[in-house]
């Protein structure tokens, strides 16, 4: 059985309801540009919020992170993962979370609990040693040499304050030799496999530190590492997950795995990456901004190494191995199937103007060297970044033309590149849980009363593409197949301070999914809700699936101003918009239940 289904049964004898895998694009969260792990769409449960599915929660989510994308061609870095991971929302605590990973490991997985290790939290000035999960795991029969007590890896927070809580780690012995009697973190044999988090303090905004009155767990799992294990390879491309991708590559190619590994990883990975954010619901497409702009460089740089490879870069080889990897994931992700045709198109539409780019990029390259011997760091690292050139490329014609290249200066530029694309992930990211400021929850329940506005001016055809909210504005995109008038905007505009000014009231009710569609109620990704859901109204002119937080009465909204109304992409208009003068507000909605 696959190992996301052995999971997921475990804990659902354990009284977990399996919630869906969100979609890779964050709804309604600035602080990424894609889901980096599996609490991300958590965040409001994780805050405080009532989930409809109780408080017992398990899934595997689709991730991703490019933070360390260069890195990608090694055994083990992916753009794209799959993260197994189970919620206690005020319910269950640390013996039950410690017991029941040990369970599935060793019981279900049949894991020798000899090639096991684990740390726990030290302690520091502020919060205590965490005697509760050290002494479980000797009650399970992990000897104290196989335990390690650190500080700084052991403790867990978003941000710069909010909830945290210490972590205990499951780290497994990969080495070919026995696994030795005392743990040492620092041996790169033993592998994380499983974090285990915590979260029963709040860290203030002054610093100091107070317990939780309701304590979380959080725990989160590798597929991809996970399996590379269970099927006993040091490389995780070489497991099943990997294996009919590398196969095809190999046979597109006509080159073994053996001496082409880096370029072949490479290909297999950023393609399912992007595949899977084309199949996303808030249809990304390559572009020079945001989302966009990664899905064009992880297909940019697969097509580099398809063409090292040798494979004819005008074949139909998006096509074939389009086909592959959905046909693996189509179980558990639908979606892939449903947009196959459009994954392959946008891919060849991407491969042909690459192709262009290419070529731009060698009159480029020859006008640099007409009068001159010699290619310097910047125009080498200009020469890859825009035209995508790899260093190897830019050498290799250099070399035929007896033209040397500061390889050296590319490599100082190319570090530049990496320290300033980590510095903004970690800032986007900085967020997280400390993220639900109050003027954020406003432009939330803001984009409602755009959304039913734009419905009654425009047309009842008007849906919701997708959003993005910060401190200081919202912004909407919604179908649309034209700009909008100057009269168009002030009618929207209008219409929604017409409501503010109303102060109709924002309640929410707990449903079934089927009877929430019945009654109106709008979603935009319709597939990322459970079967029960959460309904937010405002009056009576808005009905939304939504995980919320929203004020309780749009008289705590302000006045509502259109900034600027542009087009986002094809069929596709994006209104940004601000609130001025608004009520300090209380969060949530008045609830009721249906019974």
């Amino acid at each position: 059985m696959n190992l996301k289904d052995l999971y997921i049964d475990f804990f659902k004898s354990k009284g977990h309801k399996q919630i869906p895998s969100a979609p890779v694009v964050p709804e309604n969260d600035p602080s990424v540009l894609f889901n980096i792990a599996g609490m991300q769409p958590l965040i409001p449960y994780l805050m405080g919020q009532t989930h409809p599915y109780g408080t017992r929660l398990c899934n595997y989510q689709k991730c991703i992170r490019t933070v360390d994308l260069e890195c990608v061609g090694d055994k083990t870095h992916h753009t794209f993962f799959e993260m197994l991971g189970n919620w206690s929302l005020g319910d269950y605590f640390k013996n039950e979370s410690i017991e029941w990973s040990f369970e599935f490991l060793t019981k279900i997985l049949k894991i020798d609990v000899n090639k096991l290790a684990i740390t726990v939290f030290a302690g520091n000035d502020d919060i205590p040693f965490d005697e509760v999960s050290y002494n479980k795991w000797l009650s399970l029969g992990i000897t104290k040499e196989r335990i390690a007590k650190t500080s700084d890896d052991n403790f867990w927070i978003a941000g710069s304050s909010g909830p945290c809580g210490p972590d205990t780690e499951i780290f497994y012995w990969q080495g070919s030799k026995k696994p030795p009697v005392k743990f040492d973190t620092s041996d790169e044999n033993w592998v994380e496999i499983w974090n285990n988090v915590f979260m029963e303090f709040n860290k203030n905004t002054d610093g100091t530190i107070s317990e939780l009155p309701k304590k979380n767990v959080d725990t989160g799992m590798g597929v991809e590492r996970v399996t590379a294990i269970l099927e006993k390879v040091d490389d995780n491309y070489l497991s099943s997950i990997w294996k009919n991708t590398i196969d095809l590559i190999s046979k597109l190619s006509n080159l073994p795995y053996k001496g082409n590994e880096k370029s072949m990883r490479i290909i297999a990975d950023h393609l399912r990456t992007s595949i899977f954010i084309i199949a996303d619901p808030a249809d990304i497409r390559p572009s020079n901004t945001e989302q966009g702009y990664i899905l064009r460089r992880l297909i940019r740089r697969a097509i580099r190494h398809i063409k090292t490879l040798g494979i004819d870069i005008n074949s139909n080889w998006e096509s074939k191995l389009t086909d592959i990897i959905v046909k693996q994931y189509q179980k558990y992700y639908p979606e892939l199937k449903q947009k196959k045709e459009t994954i392959i198109n946008t891919l060849k539409i991407e491969k042909e103007k690459f192709n262009k780019t290419l070529e731009r990029g060698l009159k480029k390259f020859e006008k640099a060297i007409q009068n001159s011997h010699h290619i310097d760091g910047t125009l080498a690292f200009h020469l890859f970044d825009t035209y995508g050139f790899p260093l190897e490329l830019t050498v290799e014609l250099a070399k035929e033309k007896n033209i040397d290249v500061d390889i050296e200066g590319f490599k100082q530029k190319f570090m530049e590149h990496q320290e300033k694309s980590r510095t903004a992930t970690a800032l986007k990211f900085k967020g997280g849980l400390a993220g639900n400021q109050e003027i954020e929850i406003k432009y939330h329940t803001a984009t409602h009363l755009l959304n039913a506005a734009l419905k009654q001016i425009i047309g009842k055809g008007v849906h919701q593409k997708g959003s993005n909210i910060t401190s200081e504005r919202m912004r909407f995109d919604f179908s649309c197949d034209h700009k909008l008038t100057d009269i168009e905007k002030q009618k929207v505009e209008d219409l929604v301070n017409k409501w503010i000014d109303e102060s109709l009231p924002v309640t929410v009710k707990e449903m079934p999914k089927d009877e929430a569609l019945k009654t109106g109620a709008e979603c935009m990704f319709i597939e990322k809700y459970p079967d029960i859901v959460t309904v937010y109204s405002i009056g009576d002119i808005s009905k939304e699936l939504c995980g919320g937080p929203h004020v309780k009465n749009t008289k705590e909204l302000g006045k509502f101003i259109i900034k600027k109304e542009e087009s986002s992409s094809s069929g596709v208009r994006r209104i940004k918009a601000i609130l001025k003068g608004s009520m300090s507000s209380s969060v949530g909605g008045a609830k009721t239940h249906d019974k």
